[in-house]
């Protein structure tokens, strides 16, 4: 092998014993998951009352 090809050799293995020499930080299964609500919160859907159910269907 010439020098130049020995130098040439020689970089590109540091080059990708920087890029592939360690393995990635492990990700936890926590930060893989995002939570948030599916919809907004509406109170007036919420809003039930057992009293009104009772009147609306026994009157």
């Amino acid at each position: 092998m010439t020098p130049e090809k020995a130098d040439f050799a020689d970089a590109a293995d540091a080059v990708r014993r920087a890029r592939f020499g360690t393995l990635p930080e492990r990700i936890r299964p926590e930060q893989l998951v995002e939570e948030r609500p599916a919809t907004v919160p509406d109170p007036a859907r919420d809003a039930y009352s057992s009293d009104d159910w009772l009147t609306r269907t026994c009157l």
